[in-house]
């Protein structure tokens, strides 16, 4: 049984990819290009050269740190659509602590301006979540319009209180060299901020395989009613996956400013925080499923890039591409459930 259960999932994730690849193909010949040439510029974008290839885990690095945020919050039952508000406010906290904090040096002014986003980010996240455990109100609305005021309060923040005072354009000052997340690797941006990502990844899956409180997580997602049955708070637990949900989320908006921009300015996310829904979702709600979900993502990204530049194949496939993908796994788990429900059907017949 176990191994017809993997047979099946390795056929279906296959048939996923080629009908992925055929999608694909017709969208450049649609371009007017050659398909051969087009995936030839693909990977040569991302394996050609090492700034390239380190360019990948550059782009995923926000994507695992929301994509984990948002699995955390959906194994409780918690849709928490407001990642992207969630980065925003994060890279808020992390700028005022990087350049006001001047008393505290380097390294622990960094850390002490990733932890002040991640609870910035996690109380940010808990307004839907109270609004959810002591009112019923829907989570998706909350987090939606959330994203909206945060992401609108820092275009107020740096044309004012965040505004560097010897510039005339909406931004925030330059971080302090000494609070920047350096590059690990020459020539590249490969910075310490993915070492940090890959850290959540492991501490986060073993948080929820390996703990009891992350046992209680899953337990309230599965089934609320029987959880509250024996013992475990719902409300209590739903919160707490609310907060670690946006502080997760947050330390993405930290690790974009210290690491990348250097400073803080509008549309500093690139709708990532959107992204990591998808991230999640595709990765079956598995923190090291997002991992390698969100490095394939911006692999892809990375390899359209060069498509888009060398051929003129529009990049804006890969968002294609990955809707598609999201339909074709959906399709797959609603055909098994139908499929199962029909052979429950049948033996209560018989």
């Amino acid at each position: 049984m176990e191994k017809e259960k993997r047979t099946r999932g390795i056929t279906d994730v296959l048939l996923i990819l080629v009908i992925t690849i055929l999608a694909g193909t017709v969208l450049i010949l649609a371009c007017g290009a050659s398909p051969m040439e087009a995936y030839g510029l693909f990977f040569r974008g991302i394996f050609g050269t090492p700034a390239g290839f380190a360019e990948i885990f550059v782009k995923a690095c926000p994507l695992i740190l929301t994509g984990l945020g948002c699995a955390v919050a959906y194994r409780t039952g918690f849709f928490n659509i407001g990642a992207e508000g969630q980065f925003y406010v994060g890279a808020m906290a992390t700028t005022m602590v990087a350049l006001n904090w001047t008393a505290v040096p380097g390294i622990p002014r960094i850390i002490l301006s990733l932890v002040i986003g991640f609870l910035a980010g996690g109380v940010w996240a808990l307004i839907a979540a109270v609004c959810k455990a002591k009112f019923n109100i829907s989570e998706i609305i909350v987090t939606i319009m959330l994203n909206y005021i945060a992401i609108n309060f820092l275009g107020y923040a740096v044309r004012s209180f965040l505004m560097d005072p010897e510039g005339n354009v909406p931004q925030s000052a330059k971080i302090d060299k000494a609070v920047q997340l350096g590059t690990l690797i020459r020539a590249t941006r490969f910075h310490a901020g993915i070492l940090i990502a890959i850290i959540c990844v492991l501490v986060v899956w073993f948080f929820l395989e390996k703990t009891t409180m992350g046992y209680e997580l899953k337990a309230v997602g599965l089934n609320k009613r029987g959880s509250t049955c024996n013992g475990i708070s719902v409300m209590k637990n739903i919160v707490l996956s609310a907060f670690l949900s946006g502080g997760l989320s947050a330390v993405a908006g930290g690790i974009e400013v210290l690491a990348i921009q250097k400073k803080l300015l509008e549309g500093i996310s690139s709708n990532c925080g959107y992204t990591a829904v998808l991230i999640a979702l595709v990765a079956f709600n598995n923190p090291i499923g997002v991992f390698f979900v969100a490095v394939l993502y911006a692999a892809m990204q990375v390899g359209a890039s060069s498509m888009q530049r060398q051929l003129g194949v529009p990049s804006a496939i890969v968002n294609i591409l990955i809707g598609l993908v999201v339909v074709l796994i959906l399709g797959r788990e609603l055909f098994h459930f139908k499929k199962k429900q029909a052979k429950v059907g049948k033996g209560g017949n018989a």
